[in-house]
């Protein structure tokens, strides 16, 4: 069972470093004002409405139009740094540490089921049988 609790923290354990470290991009993608496309770790596909820079011809007869099409990207980071040094702890702070763990450790000591505490002593000696003098039976 110890074992298993064990191999259940220490899995939880690297679950949580590995997704506190994870960075990632959402990336999103309108249509005026319905969302056509969301994705993660790439870019989101387009709906094909977007304007191509169109060259005109006439500098005078220029029509400029607005790109109803609109991209939104959401950047998720993680944590970058994990070493946590042990010497920014005070020395009782590493005292109360120690102590803890020493103490919190001893409480799991698996004791031996099979101790006999009366190992080392005799019985007393029987000189008269006491329930045939006062006469009491166990019925």
């Amino acid at each position: 069972m110890k074992q298993v609790l064990h191999k259940i923290s220490s899995f939880l354990m690297a679950f949580i470093v590995l997704f506190s470290t994870l960075s990632f991009t959402v990336d999103k993608h309108y249509c005026g004002d319905t969302l056509v496309d969301t994705a993660i770790f790439g870019k989101a596909q387009t709906c094909g409405m977007e304007m191509m820079g169109q060259s005109t011809l006439n500098k005078e007869c220029s029509i400029v139009k607005k790109d109803c099409c609109s991209e939104e990207q959401a950047i998720i980071q993680g944590q970058d740094e994990l070493k946590i040094s042990f010497d920014t702890l005070s020395f009782e702070q590493q005292t109360f540490i120690v102590s803890f763990v020493n103490s919190y450790i001893s409480l799991f000591e698996v004791l031996d089921n099979n101790t006999i505490s009366y190992r080392d002593y005799s019985p007393p000696l029987v000189v008269k049988d006491i329930h045939k003098i006062d006469e009491t039976y166990l019925i």
